[in-house]
C-alpha cells in the first residue's frame, strides 16, 4: 500500500466526451497518479454527499476498509457506509488508451450522459455532469467566501 508521502494526488479539472460505445478517457495526470499502484485502474461509486461519481485509487479503497474496521462491527451505520462504499464499489482498469467504461447505473446516478468533468479533489476525484459541476462549484465558492476557512498544515 501507498504511503503517505506516495499517496495518489488528484488535481485540476478535465471535461471528456463519452464515446459511442460508453467509454471515456481518464486524464492522463489522474492515470499518472496511479501508475504506481498495484491495480492498473480507479474504482469508482455514487456518491452518497452530491450527484456525482466517486473515484479512488485501490490503495485509498485499502484505506477507507481500515478506516471502517474501526466503526462498529454490527452499527447500522456501518452497513450504510460499507454498502456504499465496498458493496457500490466497482474497480475498472484502463484500456490500452487510458479509458474506462463506467457502469450505466454509475451514469445515471451522476446524470451523465455524453460528456463528464473529472474533479480533482486531493486524495480523490469525482466524475459530474458538466453542468452540475459548474453549478455545485459556485455554490462552494460562495459558501467559501462566507466561512473562510483556515486550513492548518504540518510540516
Amino acid at each position: 500500500m501507498n504511503t503517505r508521502s506516495e499517496m495518489s494526488l488528484f488535481l485540476s479539472s478535465y471535461e471528456n466526451r463519452l464515446d459511442t460505445k460508453g467509454r471515456i478517457s481518464v486524464p492522463a495526470s489522474f492515470r499518472a497518479s496511479v501508475a504506481n499502484e498495484k491495480f492498473a485502474g480507479v474504482v469508482l461509486f455514487r456518491s452518497f454527499t452530491n450527484n456525482c461519481i466517486e473515484g479512488f485509487s485501490m490503495s485509498r479503497m485499502e484505506q477507507m476498509a481500515s478506516a471502517t474496521d474501526q466503526m462498529g462491527i454490527f452499527d447500522s451505520q456501518t452497513d450504510d457506509v460499507t454498502a456504499m462504499l465496498f458493496a457500490d464499489a466497482r474497480p475498472l482498469t484502463f484500456d490500452v488508451t487510458g479509458r474506462i467504461v463506467i457502469p450505466a447505473e454509475l451514469l445515471a446516478h451522476a446524470g451523465i450522459t455524453d460528456r463528464a468533468v473529472f474533479v480533482g479533489r486531493g486524495n480523490s476525484f469525482q466524475i459530474w455532469n458538466p453542468d452540475a459541476f459548474r453549478a455545485a462549484q459556485e455554490k462552494s465558492l460562495s459558501n467559501l467566501r462566507t466561512t473562510r476557512p483556515n486550513l492548518k498544515i504540518s510540516l
